[in-house]
């Protein structure tokens, strides 16, 4: 699959111009080419992912340096990336939706059930998490029980190999039933709080619950 890097202001930026059907069907992106700039064009692509930053760089993480910090109510805890791969690996297919409308089917992630990460840190009474990602001032929040959804996972894999920097490396949090932007990239902190706060993106107009199909 192809990825295209986009900044989401970019993207703001070309709603605000009148151009966001292009971005929701395939049959309106065909109608509308001609109306649109070529350089439009070449930052739409028909299939595969869309990369979208909010800083003006990647973060670069080396995999061997990482460390995820967990801050409980009672207790924190530091893991790197060999301590993530040493709790039980959960594997799982899932499809990934973009608020923007575009999607990605049958992702094979593989990573850490949030729910083993927490009992680790011995906290079962916070309500909130907060994921803070090494691209600043990036950060979004679940409910506990989000956060304990079935198919919710911090990933450091994808389709069989460790994920890539584009896409969060070395992890990033899944969770498929909600919008890409709560899917959290490049986490590098966690946070235990008793109620959720409004996230980066939250800030600036999207649902705080992003359900596919039922938010934004």
């Amino acid at each position: 699959m192809e990825d295209r890097l986009i900044g989401r202001a970019a993207f703001l930026g070309l709603l605000g111009a009148g151009a966001a059907g292009i971005f929701f069907a395939r049959s309106v992106t065909n109608g509308v080419s001609r109306l649109v700039p070529t350089s439009l064009s070449a930052i739409v692509p028909s299939s595969g992912w869309r990369i979208y930053t909010i800083a003006d760089e990647m973060p670069n993480i080396d995999p061997a340096a990482y460390r995820l910090t967990v801050v409980g109510s009672t207790r924190s805890a530091t893991f790197s990336l060999d301590d993530l791969k040493a709790f039980p690996r959960a594997e799982q297919v899932s499809d990934f939706h973009c608020v923007t409308g575009w999607s990605v089917s049958d992702v094979r992630w593989a990573g850490v059930r949030i729910g083993d990460l927490l009992s680790d840190v011995g906290d079962e009474t916070s309500g909130a998490l907060r994921f803070v990602s090494a691209e600043k001032p990036y950060d979004d929040w679940l409910t506990r029980e989000q956060a304990l959804l079935p198919d919710v996972m911090l990933a450091y894999e994808m389709d069989g190999l460790p994920i890539s920097r584009p896409h969060g490396a070395p992890v990033r949090l899944v969770i498929p039933e909600m919008y890409g932007y709560k899917s959290v990239k490049w986490v590098e902190r966690i946070e235990l709080a008793p109620t959720a706060k409004e996230g980066y993106w939250e800030e600036r107009g999207y649902d705080s619950d992003a359900w596919v199909g039922r938010s934004n």
